[in-house]
């Protein structure tokens, strides 16, 4: 007889659905399945209840089996969520179940109905805030904080490019940037993203699609430069980006999706660097102070994640070819539970 049932509820197992990928491939390869087991809260961790969950480009890259982060198949993808905590495990004070969260670097995958998480990687989620937002918050802003400042140690009276600006992470860094005092340019490819660029922090803005936009920011900053470049994508921007730099001044590379020719040079005439910045790499103190900063932005009332489309856990598909394939960004995708 076919009670409908599966054998995990059989034996006792609590499941839900999530999203799984079961094969590295396309956005295809992403399904919705019933029958997972909810993950249990080990040492120091969590279980939350997710009510939205953030879609970043380095899920794409995973899921695409291109990223060196290989998860063992069948996997749960998603980093970023927010949502509610159902349970606590040891070790963990800072918590009480029902407190609303935000969170990154889900151990257990966030495209799902529960996840488990690190207690140092969780933070409280703000009344006025949506889950919509927090789900905006993970990767985003810590990436941000993290290129800025963390390893960019940019300081009031800094000129910052934000190449790139008018996606989760370049919304974060125009933000955070105009918090710190820096004089903040952004680009972005159309006139919606340049409208947004300007209306979350950014002095100026350019059409990164419009020939002579590099010289346009040349004279913003009257043939100076600027210090820092933040790059969401190293591999069409790079040599470009050197030619744009200050003395001493930097480019963070945060983004990149394949190879370019430099000339090397133009590193040594201005004695210019460029980092690499890799958000898997934070220590816990990182997290704790980025969380403390953000934890100021939202009191402060300037920090406002910019949600620009909700998907349901269905979509997830639609939402990982959007968030690579769309012809001009305009804030996070988010899947709705």
């Amino acid at each position: 007889m076919n009670t409908g049932k599966s054998l995990l509820e059989f034996v006792g197992q609590q499941i839900m659905k999530a999203v799984r990928v079961k094969e590295f491939g396309g956005p295809n390869v992403l399904g919705v399945t019933t029958d997972v087991p909810i993950p249990k809260a080990d040492k120091g961790q969590l279980v939350i209840k997710v009510h939205a969950a953030g879609v970043n480009p380095v899920d794409t890259y995973i899921r695409s089996g291109t990223h060196p982060v290989k998860p063992p198949l069948p996997y749960t993808p998603g980093s970023d969520a927010s949502g509610v905590v159902e349970d606590i495990g040891e070790n963990v004070s800072n918590f009480k179940k029902g407190d609303r969260v935000y969170l990154s670097r889900a151990l257990s995958g966030s495209y799902g109905e529960y996840c488990t998480v690190n207690s140092f990687t969780t933070f409280m989620l703000p009344n006025q805030m949506t889950f919509s937002q927090g789900a905006a918050m993970g990767i985003p802003y810590f990436t941000a904080y993290r290129a800025l400042v963390l390893k960019g140690q940019a300081k009031p009276g800094d000129t910052v490019l934000i190449h790139g600006a008018s996606g989760g992470v370049g919304l974060a860094c125009c933000q955070i940037g105009r918090s710190l005092g820096l004089t903040v340019i952004g680009t972005a490819g159309t006139a919606e993203g340049l409208h947004l660029v300007l209306n979350n922090g950014a002095h100026y803005a350019f059409n990164h699609k419009e020939a002579g936009y590099l010289e346009k920011i040349k004279d913003k900053t009257e043939s100076q430069g600027v210090d820092m470049v933040v790059e969401m994508l190293a591999n069409v921007n790079l040599q470009n980006d050197l030619q744009l730099l200050n003395k001493n001044g930097q480019v963070l590379v945060v983004g990149n999706r394949g190879s370019i020719e430099i000339t090397p040079r133009l590193l040594m005439g201005k004695e210019t660097s460029v980092k690499g910045v890799m958000l898997l790499y934070s220590t816990e103190d990182e997290w704790k102070v980025t969380g403390a900063a953000l934890k100021s932005g939202m009191e402060q009332g300037w920090l406002k994640p910019v949600v620009d489309k909700v998907y349901y856990l269905q979509d997830a598909a639609q939402a990982h070819k959007d968030i690579i394939e769309s012809s001009g960004a305009k804030g996070n995708i988010v899947l709705q539970l």
